[in-house]
């Protein structure tokens, strides 16, 4: 195979990333924005062994599932990956992709139920992050961080639109607009977040007057950030209008919320999933929530059953819980531990030790640490729900706990050890149509 020449192909499988798989001369070729069958023509880019990646000139042979991308800059902006697949196929993708790195990497043979998917195919997002640059806002290029021209997003809301088209207008009235960075916007319930982020104090005076026009209800804050690193937000706030939150309620929990508060970004099937949960948490039972962020689904928890424990490193993330537990009267229900999983999982273990439990985890994509695995593996928990936004650290962790994984000399190796929990259901969440990601949640029984 050689780099810069064109191949003919046909797709025999999909990648991790949704990225077309062809055996050609001997080596396997990751192609983007193709599908299963298809017959196609790409370039080498790259050649690493048996190994090469290339670029889609044309589809020969189009797949039945093949649909036209709503989006005219799909394949240049790195937001999606999915857009040419009909939404069934992309939930078969996702299907697939939790079953084989389950399996592949920890041995695990369970059924995974069909996804689970969104009410809306596109659409679906209550929040946006907008790059700027000094010729204007866009979206970020794939692997890149240079800005591709766009003035909508068709899986956010309908508001971004005008958002864009605002932004855009205000850049060419700033007098220093090479200082700004990026406009974050979060909608919840008509109500809408504003945050500027700019290397130094802006007028954003213009930006707020365009804005009123289309929006009615709004907070507007800046925020400084002349770090040189790709974290979107810095430490410095400022508060032009309104009270830089709002109150907002869900799941009968009244919660506030601000520009840096973390919330799912699918509204629909952020409730499925919760809801889902909150099924498998006994009335009698006490919950202890993982990684447990600003406390929505500790206060959900600790509405429904005896009590809930949540345990969060952030600190800002725990006052948050806290907050919550008091503006919903859930003193001496809902405990926030502000603290490393790791540090504190045993401590809460031991002070529950007689009571029905279940472990709630959602950690982040790095999965959890070994010592908070085996600290479940060894709780004596009657109920396990994970929750993974990563198949592959899902499947590392879910080994150690089902015992199809055993640690030998520091490395994990296939083992056919006894597990102490088995495996109740397997169930992918679309949180992210038309992209790559997908959310798994797992119900684990003790054995």
């Amino acid at each position: 195979m050689i780099k810069n020449e064109d191949y003919k192909g046909v797709v025999q499988a999909l990648g991790t990333d949704g990225e077309g798989i062809i055996y050609c001369e001997g080596a396997a070729v990751f192609v983007p924005f193709c599908l299963v069958g298809e017959e196609i023509k790409f370039r080498v880019l790259k050649v690493k062994g048996k190994i090469a990646y290339g670029k889609l000139l044309e589809v020969i042979k189009p797949s039945p599932e093949r649909v036209k991308p709503r989006c005219p800059v799909f394949g240049k902006c790195g937001g999606c990956d999915l857009q040419h697949a009909s939404y069934a196929a992309q939930l078969d993708f996702k299907r697939g992709s939790v079953k084989n790195s389950l399996y592949k990497i920890g041995g695990i043979t369970a059924e995974v139920s069909p996804a689970v998917g969104c009410a809306e195919e596109y659409g679906y997002r209550n929040k946006i992050s907008i790059p700027i640059g000094e010729d204007g806002a866009g979206l970020y290029a794939r692997h890149s961080h240079r800005i591709v021209p766009a003035d909508d997003c068709p899986i956010q809301k309908d508001w971004a639109k005008k958002v864009i088209a605002a932004l855009n207008g205000y850049i060419k009235v700033c007098g220093d607009k090479k200082y700004l960075r990026h406009l974050v916007v979060r909608g919840i319930d008509g109500k809408f977040i504003f945050a500027l982020v700019a290397k130094k104090q802006v007028n954003a005076q213009p930006l707020i007057e365009s804005l009123a026009k289309d929006f009615k209800e709004f907070t507007f804050l800046i925020n400084i950030n002349d770090s040189e690193t790709n974290a979107i937000f810095g430490k410095e706030w400022r508060t032009l209008r309104g009270n830089g939150y709002f109150k907002a309620e869900e799941y009968g929990i009244t919660y506030t919320a601000g520009a840096n508060t973390f919330l799912q970004v699918n509204d629909d099937v952020r409730a499925k999933l919760y809801n889902r949960v909150l099924r498998e948490a006994g009335e009698n039972s006490v919950a202890i929530d993982l990684y447990s962020g600003g406390g929505m689904l500790t206060a959900m928890l600790a509405k429904k059953c005896k009590k809930a424990y949540g345990i969060e490193i952030v600190e800002q993330a725990s006052r948050c819980a806290d907050e919550l537990k008091n503006e919903n009267g859930l003193q001496g229900k809902m405990f926030n531990i502000c603290g490393k999983a790791e540090d504190e999982i045993e401590k809460v273990i031991s002070a529950t030790d007689g009571e029905n439990r279940v472990i709630v985890c959602d950690p982040p994509r790095k999965g959890m640490e070994r010592s908070v695995v085996y600290a479940i593996k060894n709780s004596g928990a009657e109920k396990v729900v994970l929750i993974s936004c990563s198949p592959a650290t899902l499947a590392r962790d879910l080994g150690l706990l089902t015992g199809t994984l055993e640690e030998r000399d520091g490395e994990l190796v296939k083992s056919g050890g006894d597990g102490v929990y088995g495996i109740e259901s397997i169930t992918p969440y679309d949180m992210f149509p038309q992209t790559k990601h997908v959310e798994t949640l797992v119900v684990l029984n003790k054995i």
